[in-house]
């Protein structure tokens, strides 16, 4: 079995956007205005039809069987508006989710977004949490360490105002990835800079705190290959070296942290093999996600991240076999396979 942890709804029908716009137009007229839930009016067949020619076709084509599936992150976009409006929103947009797990249960497996509006607790996402993993069968969430699109507002990931919170993924025993939505500042390129800068970020959050001390037993996901931390492991090492307080980096960040596989070049793979235990690797595409092209040099998709894992000769076949599937079972406890 080939099981990709790291799959988003990029194709969903037209009306999830046409709501989300309507939610937008409201908030111009009233930031504060309370909203109501409402409906999307989205028929199964709607969700039958953006699936089959895309990431279920893709599965076949690609050759994975499971895909961990998640609301489309560029749209999670916690800064925009109140409480209300990111509770409304994120509810429908997993509630997609379930309908597609129920649809296609050999297909995916769901995961959550949460409603992290900035400036609001962790409360309403330890509901949405437990909602959609006791009533829906999900087996993580995305957890965001910048709901504030890019402005890093907010407490860092070692603040005790997630403890709560973590203490719930603890207790359910559900991995969290770390993932940014998009962009408001600027300055960054969403999928670019702002995604891959803020798996680094995450990553050295936990580090200067005492996170990942405090709960031995708690799991992440960073994805993209965990942004340029493999690349600095050396750095990361140093630096932990440095701070009196912690044991090396190796066994203070590997019983917790692991890390993806959407990196879309051969070499880039290769290093992230090379650096990161096997152990601690999950296969994943972002299928679909921020990369379609064709590579003009392999002939082939960016995001085929198979195929630089297949043609890699940094880990062995049981290496491989870890990452294809051993370690997402693992570490999604709760997957069914």
């Amino acid at each position: 079995m080939i099981i990709d942890c790291h799959g988003h709804y990029t194709t969903a029908p037209d009306e999830l956007g046409d709501y989300r716009d309507a939610q937008k137009a409201a908030l111009e007229q009233d930031p504060f205005a309370p909203g109501s839930k409402g409906l999307l009016g989205i028929t199964d067949q709607q969700i039958q039809d953006s699936l089959e020619n895309a990431q279920i076709k893709m599965q076949a084509d690609r050759g994975t069987d499971l895909t961990i599936f998640s609301p489309r992150a560029s749209w999670m976009e916690h800064h925009i508006g109140n409480e209300n409006t990111s509770r409304w929103w994120t509810e429908h947009c997993n509630e997609l989710i379930y309908r597609i797990t129920e649809l296609y249960p050999n297909n995916f497996s769901g995961v959550a977004q949460l409603p992290q509006s900035p400036g609001v607790s962790m409360d309403t996402s330890i509901s949405e949490l437990k909602r959609c993993i006791e009533e829906f069968g999900f087996i993580g969430c995305n957890l965001n360490p910048d709901p504030s699109g890019g402005f890093w507002t907010g407490p860092e990931l070692g603040d005790r105002y997630f403890y709560p919170f973590y203490e719930v993924l603890c207790d359910l025993d559900v991995p969290a990835m770390i993932h940014v939505s998009a962009a408001c500042n600027p300055n960054f390129h969403t999928t670019g800079s702002h995604y891959l800068g803020a798996d680094t970020t995450a990553f050295m959050q936990m580090l200067t705190s005492n996170l990942l001390i405090d709960f031995p037993d708690i799991k992440f996901i960073i994805p993209h290959g965990g942004g340029a931390v493999p690349y600095h492991w050396g750095r990361f090492r140093g630096l932990v070296q440095a701070m009196t307080n912690k044991p090396p980096l190796e066994e203070l960040v590997l019983n917790n942290v692991y890390f993806d596989t959407c990196v879309y070049h051969q070499p880039g793979i290769d290093l992230l093999l090379d650096v990161i235990p096997a152990e601690n690797i999950l296969f994943a595409s972002e299928l679909l996600g921020a990369v379609r092209g064709i590579d003009p040099d392999s002939g082939h998709y960016f995001d085929d991240t198979k195929r630089y894992i297949d043609a890699s000769t940094k880990a062995s076949d049981a290496a491989k076999a870890l990452i294809f599937a051993s370690n997402a079972q693992r570490v999604f406890s709760r997957l069914e396979t």
